[in-house]
């Protein structure tokens, strides 16, 4: 059975991190991008991050460029998102995502992606 799940999430002030992890089980990252989606309550789903398994090309959505940090550990099937100077606007559910793709240089997040986990509650408050 293939499956993402999402870990890492909580509650941080502003100005503070968190790391989030995607552990896939039932595939393979070999062929995939691994991506980052969140969604405020009322909002609609903002693409974040996503790294190609092909190249380790990544690319990251405007509002969070130069304070996440997405990386992966293919030896664990596990991909990360390191996220600094976290302010209130960044409080979302946040998704991981796989897309089946070769795509390299990758410079879009508008992928077909097949699988989705469950996401992880981030909270950014004082």
């Amino acid at each position: 059975e293939v499956q993402l799940v999402e870990s890492g999430g909580g509650v941080v002030q502003p100005g503070g991190s968190l790391r989030l992890s995607c552990a896939a089980s039932g595939f393979s990252f070999d062929g995939y991008a691994i991506a980052w989606f969140r969604q405020a309550p009322g909002k609609e789903r903002e693409g974040v991050s996503v790294l190609s398994s092909t190249d380790g090309s990544t690319y990251y959505g405007d509002s969070v460029k130069g304070r996440f940090t997405i990386s992966s550990d293919n030896t664990k099937n596990t991909v990360y998102l390191q996220m600094n100077s976290l302010k209130p606007e960044d409080t979302a559910v946040y998704y991981c995502a796989a897309a089946e793709t070769f795509a390299f240089e990758i410079a879009t997040m508008d992928l077909p992606y097949n699988y989705w986990g469950q996401g992880t509650q981030v909270t950014v408050s004082s």
